[in-house]
């Protein structure tokens, strides 16, 4: 992505370059799915060029490292007026952190949904689920660090997209119970936890760098150990 920042009144722009995922893509401001803390008027359109610029910084110099003092003068606004839309660096981070995250969820669930019958959803479930992480993870190495430390202090951007695997997971085990294609005696509730705990080691950004090397194999065969467990 290239960004260009000019403060007051001036344009900021963005395109995508490289098939990367675009944590910008479909960017608002909604607190139902961006839960950041934003301060100031409600000024969408530069509250999304601050963040938009962000990206580009903290992908370029990591998160950890970077103050709002560094960003500021990066993006050629006063640390007083980003202060106006954001109240911490971790606000900005948590929104970037929940279109990514956004992203993700939505292709996951486009996944499923060409699928046909749940068994076939499950397998594509696990396979979207890990390359759309892994592809995030690998290619924005500056941006990991964000995702880090959102799963290390449980921000809610990550509580929010994991409620939301979570539901797809659910609606999938209970179609397949109505199909005949799954059991039915395990509690509901049980089963979805215990299989997105399977999967939680290539959707946790924390543990996703322990299992790099199992990422092509994985999907394929998780899936189909937990489809023999389900089988009626």
């Amino acid at each position: 992505m290239i960004v260009t920042i000019i403060q007051f009144g001036h344009l900021l722009s963005s395109f995508e370059t490289g098939g990367k995922l675009n944590p910008m893509k479909n960017a608002t401001t909604n607190t139902t799915t961006n839960p950041v803390s934003a301060r100031g008027p409600a000024d969408h359109e530069v509250r999304d060029q601050i963040v938009a610029a962000a990206t580009e910084h903290f992908s370029l110099y990591g998160y950890e490292k970077t103050t709002v003092s560094d960003l500021a003068k990066a993006i050629g606004f006063s640390k007083a007026y980003i202060y106006k839309f954001f109240e911490s660096k971790q606000a900005i981070g948590e929104m970037i952190c929940a279109n990514c995250l956004r992203e993700i969820g939505n292709e996951v669930k486009a996944a499923v949904d060409e699928a046909g019958r749940p068994p076939e959803k499950l397998r594509r479930m696990f396979k979207a689920s890990t390359e759309a992480s892994l592809r995030l993870f690998s290619q924005e190495r500056k941006l990991y660090e964000i995702a880090a430390s959102a799963a290390t202090e449980r921000w809610q951007a990550t509580r929010i997209h994991e409620e939301r695997i979570q539901k797809l997971l659910q609606d999938i085990l209970q179609e397949g119970r109505q199909s005949g294609d799954f059991e039915r005696k395990t509690p509901l509730d049980e089963t979805t936890m215990a299989i997105y705990l399977v999967m939680r080691p290539y959707l946790n950004p924390l543990l996703l760098q322990h299992s790099f090397d199992y990422t092509e194999a994985a999907p394929a065969l998780l899936s189909s150990l937990v489809l023999r467990s389900l089988s009626p």
